[in-house]
Formats: C-alpha cells, structure tokens, sequence
C-alpha cells in the first residue's frame, strides 16, 4: 500500500477544546433550564421570540415553500419512510419454549420521546428532517420533538415542510447545544427526549456525546464530520470518481474523501482532475480546502488489501465501481452505509433514495451502523416459569451462584425450593423459612 496523495490533517476530534464549552453550557442549563437557554439563544441566534413554531408561523412558512420542492420533499418522505417500515417489519415479538415450562419471548417497545436534531448554517438540510423524524416515527414514537436553528427571523421553510410531513409533532425554532439539551431535559415542553437524534456541528455532537455518557438519554451515533471512499478498479471512470468525490467534499472544511484502487493510472488520473472538478464548483473554497488537507488517494497491491484498507478506514459511506461490485458487498464489514455500482452516488442516499443518512463517522462503523428504525425501539425480555419448571432451573441457579460467590442470589432460588417443593431435600446449603419471614 502507498499513497498517491496523504492527507496533511487528520479528522480528530477537537473534544480538548470544544468539550470544556459544551460542559459550561450543559451545567449552566441544568442549573438555570429555560433561562440559560434564553440566554444562549439571545447571544448565538440573537433570537427573543417563542421557542415553539406555532401551528399559525408554521403554515405561513410552509406557504413559502414552491409546490416543485414539496413534491421532491414528500418523495424523499415516501422513500425514507417506506424503508424505515420495512426496517421496522424485520424484527418481530416472538415467544420460544426452549425448557419445558419455561416461556420466554421478547416484546418490542418504541420510545415515548425522541428528540431530531436538524442542522442549520451553510445549507437547508430539509433531507436531515425526514430522515430522522419519518424514521422515528416509522418506529412508532409517541412524541417526535424537532429542532433547529434559526435563520434570521425563523428556522428554513422546507426544513419546517418536511418537519411537518415527516410527522413531527412539536417543533422548536432553536438551535447548538441549548437545543440539545433543552429536548433532553424536556425544556419549553415537559418532554424529556429518551433519543437524540440528527447530526450537527462539533459542538452539538459533543453536547450528544456528554448528555449520553452522563445516562440522561440515548443517542443515534457519534458522529463527526462527513466521510466518503471510493474504491475503483481500473474498469472505473475517473470523472465519475472525482465529481463523486468533490461531492462529498463540500460537506464541510475537515470532511475527508479517500479513493482506494489497485490501479496507479487510475488514481493517477483522478488526481490530476480533482483540481478542476472543485474549481468548476460555485463556490470551490470549502471543498478545495477539504481535498487539500484531507483528501487521500491509497494505491494498493490487490482487492484484499483494498477491502482490508477500507474497513480500516471504516468510512461513514463507501461507493464501490468495479468490475464484480457484489464481492465487495460480501467482504465488506466496518462502514456505514455502502452505495454500489456506477450508478449509485452517495448525494442519492444523502437526500431521497431511501436509506438513511445520519451514519458513524471516526471509524465507529467498526460496532455501528447508522440510524435506523430500530434505534427507536426498546427491545424488552420477558419470562414466566412453571411450578416444575422451577424445579430444575431454581437448582440450577442456586448452585451457580454459590460458584459466582452471590449468595443472596442463591438464596432467592433456594426459597423457591423450600416453598414449592417441602417434600424434597436438598444437598446445597439454606435457610429455613422463618429466617425469610
């Protein structure tokens, strides 16, 4: 393996710097609940109207939105959420007798409350809010609370659209890390968000990432800034690779976009075009900036070591454009979503082609996937057992915990014995049942 071109930075966290901020904000907030985040909307957003979109400002913005846009919205909508149901139908209840007398089975729980973070700043991100808010509710979620921030005098109109056809049924005009933890203590709506949801910037990941750490609520992924691969052979396109590539790199100045390929010309060819790819853009400065600093083309000897290059990468999407794209299918384990064969792009699943965009990022596609319906959902064991299948399974653990050391447990199991069965004797150790009175 070599690099025809190395990234000069890498995509670490700024966790040294950023995190002692998000822990001021998140203790002032806990401390002072809705007038801290008065404040910090006032001083970042520059914002003193009310919170909650009324039903009244969100028709008014939803009128604003050209009937072109909400018939591309309500198809991202359909695709998303027909997908997330389809999600949702591949994990059943069941109940299973593996013992005799032993009945066990799992049940299906959707949260009460989820919280969908939707990212402001440089763009729209209309598609964020249909994936995160369709999907919960795909999941069955009671109350899907969604936030994001403002832009001058109220948040995007087709943000607030596909808010409103996602389902969502409170919506909050705020934004950073107030928003996060004002849906994770239930602030301004008495309802504490059990998930957070959605990607944001540094500071909102981070305030996800503590929130969670600390017990106060789950969250979807920890996620960074967006990353791309491309692996290619040399039956690939090289401007297909690079406008792909250019692509992703405009999601921001620290985004990394890799080309993995076994074939020098190749990467050699798609070096020289990146260049006028990014200048051709309206605006080049970000995607410029990403390529120059993290962008990486990695040469390697074969498929293996390109596959092994890749799931160490772990990239949040990896687009495969090769002459047997179904092997890589079969090989590939750690990334978080896979876009396969030259006429799939990652921008179709970034926006309606159906599976969802919020995935991991730093490597976490090694024990993670992105969100998904299931994320949502609480998957809760049951158990009854019958009087002689007490029998064998009391005596059983009885012993078992005596071999851990926990004798109260072992106790539990032995009450049940001398309770359900008088008659019989028994060779371990136990009190009699007045000591249990």
């Amino acid at each position: 393996m070599q690099h025809l071109k190395k990234a000069v930075k890498t995509a670490e966290s700024h966790s040294e710097t950023i995190r002692p901020a998000v822990e001021k904000m998140l203790a002032d907030i806990r401390a002072d609940r809705e007038k801290a985040v008065e404040a910090l909307a006032l001083k970042f957003d520059n914002w003193t109207d009310p919170f909650i979109l009324s039903e009244e400002k969100k028709q008014q913005l939803i009128d604003t939105v050209p009937d072109s846009v909400k018939e591309d919205i309500r198809f991202a909508h359909q695709q998303v959420s027909a997908f997330a149901k389809a999600q949702r139908d591949s994990i059943k209840e069941f109940e299973t007798q593996i013992y005799p007398g032993v009945r066990l089975g799992q049940r299906i729980i959707p949260m009460d409350v989820a919280g969908c973070y939707i990212p402001g700043g440089r763009f729209a991100h209309a598609c964020s809010a249909v994936m995160s808010v369709a999907t919960a509710k795909a999941a069955g979620v009671k109350t899907v609370i969604a936030a994001s921030p403002p832009r001058g005098k109220s948040i995007d109109p087709a943000v607030a659209y596909a808010m409103d056809i996602s389902g969502a049924d409170i919506i909050l005009e705020m934004g950073g890390v107030q928003a996060i933890a004002s849906m994770a203590f239930g602030l301004f709506t008495g309802k504490r968000a059990n998930i957070l949801a959605g990607p944001g910037n540094a500071y909102v990941a981070e305030a996800k990432a503590l929130l969670a750490g600390s017990g106060v609520c789950a969250i979807d992924v920890f996620a960074g800034p967006t990353e791309s691969a491309v692996i290619a052979d040399n039956t690939a396109d090289p401007m297909t690779i690079a406008v792909d590539l250019v692509s992703q790199a405009e999601h921001g100045y620290d985004s990394p976009v890799w080309l993995f390929t076994d074939s020098r010309q190749l990467g050699e060819q798609v070096l020289k075009i990146m260049p006028h790819v990014i200048d051709d853009l309206p605006d080049p400065e970000v995607a410029a900036a990403s390529w120059r600093n993290y962008g990486e083309i990695v040469l390697c000897d074969d498929w293996q070591e390109m596959a092994a290059v890749s799931d160490q990468y772990a990239p949040e999407h990896v687009q495969v454009m090769t002459k047997d794209n179904q092997w890589w299918c079969d090989r590939l384990t750690a990334y978080g979503s896979l876009f396969i064969g030259d006429y799939c792009t990652v921008a179709q699943g970034d926006k309606c082609s159906g599976t969802n965009h919020i995935l991991p990022t730093r490597k976490a596609g090694y024990y993670s996937g992105g969100l998904n319906v299931h994320k949502f959902l609480k998957i809760c064991t049951f158990q009854e057992i019958e009087k002689q299948a007490c029998l064998e399974i009391s005596s059983r653990a009885s012993r078992l915990s005596r071999v851990e050391g926990m004798e109260g447990h072992a106790r539990a199991c032995d009450w049940r014995l001398k309770k359900f069965f008088p008659d019989q004797e028994w060779d371990f150790n136990v009190y009699s049942q007045k000591h249990y009175s």
